[in-house]
């Protein structure tokens, strides 16, 4: 086979594979049409997550979230290890596009922050809210990261059964989700 032909066929395999893993809009999972970012503020606890790497040592999670004067929301996530220890992580929430609440960029304070500023941006999708903004379910768009938030460390079998139904419809793998340990499990 000829060097150009090889190349040629090289090129093809890899514009189809782009192609083939290129992100379709219209494929992204759904958000809600608006979030009462007052309503959404408070303490909310994480039931189950697809998990980020900083939540690899979690055994519960929350996060808390403060609305700002200048329409961003203050977040400070605390993570309570399977050995009783809290870790905290403090940031900003700001909507990606002016004047809607449901796609929101985080971004932590931490040293890599600072030295790369607007690289470490999250993408923070609110997939659902349930009735009195007692249940969420937020992702991102590549379904790699997923969260059941309740205002309650715990929720019923049923409310339960709700969120992994919506989580599956969205298109998130609901089989790898990691759930919260409850208080009597963890190590003291």
């Amino acid at each position: 086979m000829s060097p150009r032909k090889l190349a040629l066929i090289c090129v093809s395999i890899l514009f189809l594979g782009a192609c083939a893993s290129s992100p379709d809009p219209s494929m992204a999972p759904r958000t809600v049409d608006s979030v009462d970012l007052h309503k959404y503020q408070g303490t909310w606890y994480e039931v189950a997550r697809l998990p980020m790497f900083f939540q690899r040592n979690c055994a519960q999670s929350e996060a808390h979230y403060t609305l700002k004067p200048d329409g961003n929301v203050g977040v400070l996530n605390r993570c309570r290890t399977a050995q009783g220890e809290w870790q905290e992580a403090s940031g900003t929430a700001s909507p990606q596009v002016a004047g809607k609440t449901d796609k929101l960029w985080v971004e932590f304070d931490n040293w890599f922050s600072r030295i790369a500023p607007g690289v470490t941006k999250g993408d923070y999708w609110v997939l659902d809210i349930g009735d009195g903004y007692q249940t969420a379910l937020v992702g991102n768009p590549n379904r790699k990261y997923l969260w059941l938030l309740a205002r309650t460390p715990t929720v019923s079998r049923a409310v339960r059964e709700q969120m992994l139904a919506k989580a599956q419809q969205q298109g998130y793998d609901t089989t790898r989700l990691i759930w919260r340990v409850a208080d009597a499990d963890l190590g003291q």
